[in-house]
């Protein structure tokens, strides 16, 4: 029994040691050049892509607006047609900072959003206001 153990132990170092050296000095290739060390993810996302994250995560805004209809806020579509309509900021109105254009009834619902909205970056908010106005139809 001791025989079979030491040589299974045996096989085993030697298993490993022989993919150690078949990796050795081979480079994998990169997935993307523009990949960051420290284990950042190395696909970059489109600020429309980003925008539809936070649009449906952290953002929340998916709990009151749909992208083709209304929900309790007006649809994304309807957002993204009155502000390019107006010349609207949308990304003023994310931070409080201009009046809403779309559905002023429904202002009041929004404040409550503006504590999420405002603590988000400029790439952030630059990726929701993308992804609104993707959604143009």
């Amino acid at each position: 029994m001791k025989k079979l153990i030491f040589i299974g132990i045996v096989f085993l170092a030697f298993a490993c040691k022989k993919q150690e050296t078949e990796s050795f000095g081979k480079q994998e290739p990169a997935a993307n050049t523009e990949a960051s060390s420290e284990g950042m993810q190395a696909e970059v996302q489109t600020p429309e892509k980003l925008g539809e994250t936070i649009f449906n995560g952290k953002g929340t805004c998916a709990t009151c607006h749909k992208v083709d209809s209304k929900l309790i806020g007006p649809s994304v579509q309807e957002i993204a047609s009155v502000y390019k309509a107006k010349g609207g900021n949308i990304i003023a109105f994310l931070k409080d900072d201009a009046k809403p254009l779309v559905d002023p009834t429904q202002y009041e619902v929004m404040k409550a959003n503006f504590a999420i909205t405002k603590a988000m970056s400029a790439e952030e908010l630059q990726g929701l206001e993308a992804y609104i106005y993707s959604n143009l139809k």
